[in-house]
């Protein structure tokens, strides 16, 4: 069993940026990468950037590209996610996760969820 707490959301002015963290615990050997999902209001939960736990990999979300970058800290089970050049349309709960690298699509029924934070972009 995998427990994530996450930290880091809330409210800022378009243009700004801020950074969200994750940490795990428990059985950390079940998951070989961790990242964030994003649901919007009215919108259908988004993958938005992970991070293979081994290597460093990443992947990003083609609206993120560019202006997110996720990192990790192995020796203290956290994932970070900075956030620059933030828009309204990033707006939405922030969920982070961590599940397999290989099969992003099966993370629903396999992956570890955390609480959700909040991230509100003003225009």
């Amino acid at each position: 069993q995998v427990q994530l707490v996450e930290s880091g959301g809330g409210l800022v002015q378009a243009g700004g940026s801020l950074r969200l963290s994750c940490s795990a615990s428990g059985d950390t050997s079940c998951f070989s990468a961790m990242g964030w999902h994003r649901q919007a209001p009215g919108k259908e939960r988004e993958g938005v950037s992970c991070i293979k736990i081994s290597d460093g990999r990443t992947y990003y979300a083609d609206s993120v590209k560019g202006r997110f970058i996720i990192s990790r800290d192995n020796a203290k089970n956290t994932v970070y996610l900075q956030m620059i050049s933030l828009k309204p349309e990033d707006t939405g709960v922030y969920y982070c996760a961590a599940g397999p690298w290989d099969r992003a699509n099966a993370w629903t029924d396999f992956g570890s969820w955390g609480q959700g934070n909040q991230v509100t972009v003003s225009s």
